[in-house]
């Protein structure tokens, strides 16, 4: 699609070319190992650090890019353009290191996020329980003082990077009997003793992201470890969240362009009764469905990124973002999966490798459902 796009400069473009580059020859060609490992290799991530590649909007005294918003985008763009399965670089640095970038402190900074930016630490975040999926005022996961450590006991799933994580930020109760007024953030290592990983989660897509269960039974940290004020836990995360959203919608608007793109130059040509399908009108008219919402995704998108890049992006305008831009995907690609016929239930093609990676955009961050609901109250 021919888009005149506004909202980078020259710098973001130059990122541009550094990471198509470095996912072309260092991400690609590890796809399917990826994916029979259920994880990313740990020497992906410390190259990625090597090239600058991991937290680039940090500050540089932290080791980090010094770059915005825009920059992170870049990054997200061009792996979902490539179609790339499972990489956490995006939840770890965009998702997980400015909730210590903005809340820690400044020996919390100097002590970690060096090393999350040159890819030594990766990073996980420790939010969702069994049985309380979206509802962050719900987590049962306590960290009980005792002196001058806090006692952490509780469980999670759902955790991305779960297998390979050295820091997790868990989300816990200091006060149990508070709601979301006793809920704060604790930074746990993972050789605490105590803590341990429960299996690799088996996904419907995105096999090589790593996906965990994660065990809390009387892990001792200190006070020390604790992100910015006991019982602001929700609120600090109710603050970080738009930008999370958002990046879910500027994943889902690259992959949409990407698959459309794939989808063209299969139905030009393949052959069925004596045509290419591209000849068939209803595959003409279904592709121009595509595409006119293609492109209204991506206007949009790009409308709320320049929003974010100026810090107003409200939480509402992210809820709007993540779910028009992921729901439109998601009809999308089942569109385009039917365009390939059989081939398109095939792995080997990229719009049903899409098609199964895409369908939790729609589920993390926030379902729809909470996303209508935020959208809702504005009403």
């Amino acid at each position: 699609m021919h888009i005149t796009r506004t909202v980078f400069r020259d710098d973001h473009e130059m990122l541009r070319t550094t990471a198509r580059r470095f996912l072309e020859k260092e991400c690609l060609p590890k796809q399917a190992e990826w994916d029979k490992a259920g994880k990313v290799d740990r020497e992906t991530w410390l190259k990625a650090g090597r090239e600058g590649l991991l937290c680039v909007t940090l500050p540089t005294e932290y080791g980090g890019g010094g770059g915005d918003f825009g920059h992170a985008a870049i990054l997200n763009e061009e792996v979902n353009r490539l179609n790339l399965s499972g990489l956490g670089f995006a939840v770890h640095s965009d998702i997980i290191a400015p909730y210590i970038a903005r809340i820690g402190n400044e020996e919390q900074k100097q002590k970690w996020l060096p090393k999350c930016c040159s890819g030594e630490y990766i990073l996980a975040i420790a939010m969702t329980e069994p049985g309380t999926g979206s509802d962050l005022k719900a987590v049962r996961t306590t960290a009980i003082r005792d002196g001058d450590e806090y006692v952490i006991n509780g469980s999670k799933t759902f955790i991305s990077n779960g297998l390979n994580a050295d820091l997790i930020i868990v989300i816990c109760k200091t006060d149990p009997a508070a709601g979301a007024k006793g809920v704060s953030l604790i930074v746990v290592e993972a050789d605490r003793a105590g803590f341990r990983r429960g299996r690799k989660l088996e996904k419907v897509g995105q096999h090589g992201q790593d996906t965990a269960e994660l065990f809390f039974d009387e892990v001792r940290v200190p006070v020390s470890n604790r992100l910015g004020e006991e019982g602001m836990g929700f609120a600090y995360l109710m603050g970080e969240l738009p930008q999370e959203r958002l990046s879910i919608a500027i994943g889902a608007a690259a992959r949409l362009e990407a698959s459309l793109e794939h989808t063209i130059n299969y139905v030009k040509d393949r052959r069925a009764f004596n045509q290419t399908v591209w000849d068939f009108q209803n595959t003409k008219f279904k592709l121009a469905d595509i595409k006119a919402q293609a492109i209204a995704v991506r206007l949009m998108v790009d409308h709320y990124l320049a929003e974010h890049m100026s810090r107003r992006l409200t939480l509402e305008e992210a809820a709007v973002a993540k779910l028009f831009a992921t729901e439109s995907l998601g009809k999308a690609l089942d569109e385009m999966v039917q365009l390939h016929g059989g081939y398109g239930y095939m792995l080997e093609y990229p719009v049903a490798r899409a098609f199964a990676d895409a369908r939790v955009t729609r589920i993390y961050g926030g379902t729809s459902e909470v996303m209508r609901d935020l959208i809702s109250r504005k009403l």
